[in-house]
């Protein structure tokens, strides 16, 4: 299926954590990556590919990323999936199968009952270096050092991770605030929400 696998070695899976997987998808090249938590740790479980030739019909391109994100899905059973809200392409003919591809990744993780989060590539580069204009080279290096990874990851597995990673910094940001909202709970929420029109 063309489904390019490499496997993290430093944990195993453990109970009772949140998985994510993180995809980037392409017509050509679609990233994934499987990381975990473990103790307020970042777990890298597994990355790859998903491979397509140039000369196959859009049509076949999208039936291998869906079975193949199928595989990944059934696998590894993550609990929800993250990745880029947007993206940018040479012309509208890029943007319709780029967009295409992006929807039958959409559609892999809806049967699966997985939730689906997505965020801006803004916000997906200041989780993992800091600065939301970073190039494809810096997360390249910070997703090696923040998952411990020997070697060069592929740029499109790379971005992949970078989506799951921006959802773990996002989700415990929203328990934080969470966390520090009173205890009356219905009354910190009014006074987030502002001013209201009753007198």
């Amino acid at each position: 299926m063309g489904v390019r696998l490499a496997r993290g070695g430093t944990a195993a899976p453990l109970e009772e954590s949140g998985r994510v997987l993180g995809v980037d998808p392409g017509t050509v090249v679609t990233g994934w990556g499987i990381v975990e938590t473990a103790g307020g740790t970042l777990v890298h479980l597994a990355h790859g590919t998903i491979t397509s030739s140039a000369s196959e019909s859009q049509g076949i391109r999208l039936s291998r990323i869906y079975r193949g994100l199928q595989e990944i899905l059934q696998r590894y059973e993550p609990d929800e999936m993250s990745l880029e809200k947007v993206f940018f392409a040479r012309d509208a003919s890029s943007a319709l199968k780029l967009g295409q591809a992006r929807g039958v990744a959409l559609l892999a993780a809806a049967e699966e009952g997985v939730a689906i989060h997505e965020y801006s590539s803004a916000e997906i580069k200041m989780a993992v270096v800091g600065y939301g204009q970073a190039t494809k080279e810096q997360v390249q290096k910070m997703i090696a050092s923040l998952l411990h990874l020997p070697g060069r990851v592929p740029g499109d597995a790379a971005d992949a991770l970078a989506a799951a990673i921006c959802h773990f910094h996002q989700r415990s940001f929203h328990d934080r605030v969470k966390e520090s909202l009173p205890a009356s709970g219905a009354g910190g929420a009014a006074r987030l929400a502002g001013p209201t029109n009753e007198e």
